[in-house]
């Protein structure tokens, strides 16, 4: 969430391990404890730098490749984005990819709804972190997230920014990920490797990996979110840009907490090169090679988003509903949005309660075009509904299997041939007193 962090120990929480369902793994190897520094090339820090009043709680993240690396970002699509993305976009030539080497993210303070004070701002911690880096402030993107409408002092950069570069280092990671937490109650990282072995990079092994954060006012497009992603593959620019729109479309655009967009959505991504040498080609669109590589990062962003919607605030439950038997790819998306997004059915997952007749409301009024003579329901493997109709089941295995940690909710539309899932979790007393209490 773009706000304030809740009262949970942020320094010694521990990552949360959901596995990795739902993902093509097939040729790449899971990196454990990997996250953004897995990748050659890049080192990473996460301080207190004083954007938040406990001294304790990290809230500076510096992520930095040793040399200027492609780059490539996608941003919110909220027309009220903040300063930061602004500014990022327009370091990254405007469109949304080209050369970096810094990172630099503060929580506590979103930087947003601030005006002309708050691109003032946002330019003056790219020419900061650049001096303190030793590269152009063009070569700086800037993240933040926090309270809305609040400006940033920019005394924690003068002070912290230098003890950042200090810290960085291969291990800076975990550091970096616990840095930009508000409302996470864990950080989140993931990184795999893949051969390059028989798709033209015989001999050379190649990461991708990142951290993200994310709990609340998450809803596509982009949820509410601070990534980034790091590969040490040789992928210029555009292309990097072209598998990262792949990637975001198919993780972080199919997740939801509460449908709400922010304004401050930004997922980068930065290749190094570094594990395949200083003049090694570019992998090509079209290739064995990107293949692997979008699939790669695909996957990074899959665990990533997954974990962002179990750790949605005060959820219990990760929900995945899938639908199937759609008209169209735009009818499948809207029935699955409709019912992860749903308070009833939210409700009813944290209550343990089948009640199928929820879904089927939130499906009828969807916009989806289909049959309810036609319609199918599974509530975690349970036929409960079948052309339209109810299906006996069993109450008390309904309740036992509502003891497991991810909820999957399957319906058939039986209309065509079209399919997705959303990524959601369940509505529980505690969203409502942590987003009644935000900013107190």
């Amino acid at each position: 969430m773009m706000g304030s962090a809740n009262a949970s120990g942020a320094n010694t929480v521990e990552p949360l391990n959901l596995g990795f369902s739902n993902f093509d793994l097939d040729g790449l190897t899971p990196v454990e404890g990997g996250g953004a520094t897995t990748a050659l090339g890049f080192k990473a820090a996460g301080i207190h730098a004083g954007f938040r009043a406990d001294p304790d709680r990290l809230d500076f993240a510096l992520i930095v490749a040793d040399e200027p690396a492609s780059t490539a970002a996608v941003f919110t699509t909220n027309v009220f984005c903040a300063p930061p993305v602004q500014v990022s976009r327009q370091h990254l030539d405007g469109v949304s990819y080209g050369t970096a080497r810094a990172i630099a993210i503060n929580s506590g303070i979103a930087n947003a709804a601030t005006g002309d004070v708050g691109l003032r701002n946002a330019e003056r911690t790219t020419h900061i972190v650049g001096d303190a880096v030793g590269c152009p402030a063009e070569e700086v993107l800037v993240a933040s997230t926090g309270v809305i409408g609040q400006h940033l002092s920019m005394e924690p950069f003068e002070t912290g920014v230098p003890l950042a570069v200090a810290a960085l280092s291969r291990d800076g990671s975990s550091s970096a990920a616990r840095a930009i937490m508000t409302t996470d109650t864990h950080p989140k990282e993931f990184a795999v490797t893949f051969s390059g072995d028989g798709i033209g990079y015989d001999g050379c092994t190649f990461a991708v990996g990142g951290l993200s954060k994310g709990s609340g006012m998450i809803m596509p497009n982009m949820a509410t979110m601070i990534c980034v992603i790091t590969t040490d593959a040789p992928v210029n620019p555009d292309v990097l840009h072209h598998a990262l729109v792949y990637a975001v479309g198919h993780s972080f655009n199919k997740i939801t907490v509460d449908s709400d967009t922010s304004t401050n959505d930004s997922c980068f991504v930065m290749s190094s090169g570094a594990a395949a040498g200083p003049h090694a080609r570019p992998i090509e669109l079209g290739t064995p090679a990107y293949d692997r590589f979008e699939q790669a990062l695909a996957a990074v962003c899959g665990s990533l988003a997954r974990t962002m919607a179990a750790d949605g605030e005060g959820a219990t439950r990760l929900l995945t509903v899938r639908v199937a038997g759609a008209a169209s790819d735009a009818d499948a998306d809207a029935a699955a949005r409709t019912v992860a997004n749903s308070p009833l059915v939210k409700t009813a997952v944290y209550g343990h309660d089948a009640n199928w007749g929820r879904i089927a409301a939130a499906l009828g009024r969807s916009g989806a075009t289909f049959d309810p003579l036609r319609v199918s329901i599974d509530i975690m493997g349970l036929p409960v509904c079948r052309k339209g109709l109810t299906v006996p089941f069993d109450e008390e295995e309904a309740l036992r299997r509502f003891e497991r940690p991810e909820i999957d909710l399957d319906v058939d539309l039986g209309a065509g041939d079209f399919k997705t899932l959303i990524w959601s979790c369940d509505f529980s007393h505690e969203y409502v007193t942590i987003n009644g209490d935000y900013r107190t």
